[in-house]
């Protein structure tokens, strides 16, 4: 049972011309005890005949999920399966996180009929948005006092990674184009196929020409219709990308957690990847694989990659890097593009990274994507007050322990892309074209 603010007033609108009475009579004391039990005689009969709240039954229609940042439109159907007219305050109990607009609502129930509430959900948290219980206020025909109930209706919401970063895919494609398929790398380098055949030109490597065509074009040595092969990068490689979801990616760059950014990096280097013909692997990892996906090609590789990271947290513990190079190997025994989404900022907790590199390097082509504090380069360049000057030196610090990691990440055969959030997925991006613009792929 709950009382309303209409009974409230109901018993103060009655108060005050009772206790005015009771100044000039001596029956104010009873008049004001009558008043009372009437508005209570009142509140019971509006609560009999008040419907059900149990007398309900409740559905839902929730959208299987969205990305970060959109807004779905969630359905609760209220069914009135009573013989009274349900005036009811209804509240959906969505977790904070999940961003409703509104969560109580009015509704009214004929007997036997359907009504639907709409909630619009604008998630700011990644994962599974929950809610489990529904709360049913029924009125009675006076709105004085109601019958309240909580009933069961679970439902959920996928808010998946938001994927900004695709706004870079159209032009990494066009270069893509150009390098792969359509404009031939001349050089000959490791890791190319053979493209076609076509006619000598001045400044082609001696190396590529074909001497068996030639002869069958009926060719000569000095040059007239002298074939050479092309090459294009090679097709089918492996890029296995390695999310690390330790303690370190916890930490917030930009008002966005570092692994978020690994998360935007990553779906940016798989929609590259794919589209160039290499198949691409997912491990999420610091002390246990969180996420592992493998063998997905063609559209079905982002969808999962990014229902594989929705529920991601970074778990506030140390990385065991020892680890890493036998997953790698349990996805892969061919020689692949390695990405390891991680933090250099310290030599300190780079120190188990640097210590399992030469054995990834050996066998495979590795890059150490980080992302970097733009704050930080800021405050090197602010001393304009003695406390400015001590920030700018301790991120002066920050910025040489952070190269220095690099540089010795460099040393054991590994390239390094650092950027802010907003340019390390495209940094990466450039790289990977890079690398297979060399041959090196």
């Amino acid at each position: 049972m709950a009382v309303t603010g209409r009974f409230v007033l109901l018993v103060l609108a009655g108060v005050v011309p009772v206790l005015l009475l009771s100044l000039a009579t001596e029956a104010g004391g009873w008049a004001l005890l009558g008043w009372l039990l009437l508005a209570v005689v009142l509140g019971v009969a509006d609560l009999a005949a008040a419907a059900s709240p149990r007398s309900v039954l409740l559905a839902r229609d929730v959208p299987a999920r969205i990305r970060l940042g959109e807004t779905a439109r969630a359905r609760l159907f209220v069914t009135n399966t009573g013989s009274r007219t349900l005036r009811a305050l209804v509240r959906d109990a969505w977790q904070p996180s999940a961003g409703a607009a509104a969560s109580r609502l009015r509704l009214t129930v004929p007997p036997g009929e359907r009504r639907a509430a709409d909630i619009d959900l604008t998630p700011f948290r990644r994962g599974e948005r929950r809610t489990e219980q529904v709360t049913i206020r029924s009125v009675g025909p006076l709105g004085l006092w109601a019958r309240q109930a909580t009933l069961n209706a679970p439902g959920s919401l996928c808010v998946l990674p938001p994927f900004h970063a695709r706004r870079h895919l159209p032009s990494r494609l066009a270069r893509l184009r150009e390098l792969d398929g359509r404009t031939s790398v001349m050089v000959r380098g490791q890791g190319t196929e053979f493209d076609s055949l076509r006619e000598y030109v001045r400044g082609d490597d001696v190396r590529s020409i074909d001497w068996r065509a030639t002869a069958r074009r009926g060719g000569s040595p000095a040059g007239q219709q002298v074939m050479v092969r092309t090459w294009r990068p090679e097709r089918d490689r492996r890029v296995v990308v390695v999310l690390d979801t330790g303690r370190t990616s916890a930490a917030r760059v930009d008002d966005e957690p570092r692994l978020d950014t690994g998360f935007e990096a990553s779906l940016l280097l798989a929609a590259l990847a794919t589209r160039a013909g290499d198949r691409v692997d997912l491990l999420a990892y610091d002390r246990r694989i969180r996420a592992r996906l493998h063998g997905s090609t063609g559209p079905e590789l982002l969808s999962r990659m990014v229902d594989a990271m929705a529920p991601l947290e970074p778990d506030l513990i140390e990385t065991d890097w020892t680890a890493v190079p036998a997953q790698v190997r349990a996805l892969t025994s061919q020689r692949s593009l390695v990405v390891l989404l991680t933090s250099i900022d310290a030599s300190g907790s780079s120190r188990g990274l640097l210590s399992v590199l030469p054995q990834l390097t050996r066998q495979h082509v590795v890059v150490v994507a980080s992302v970097t504090d733009p704050g930080v380069l800021a405050a090197t360049l602010d001393r304009r007050t003695r406390d400015a000057v001590y920030r700018a030196a301790a991120a002066e610090r920050a910025l040489l322990d952070t190269e220095r990691v690099a540089a010795a990440i460099r040393r054991l055969g590994a390239d390094v892309v650092t950027g802010a959030p907003a340019d390390l997925p495209p940094a990466l991006a450039d790289r990977y074209l890079a690398l297979k613009a060399a041959g090196r792929l």
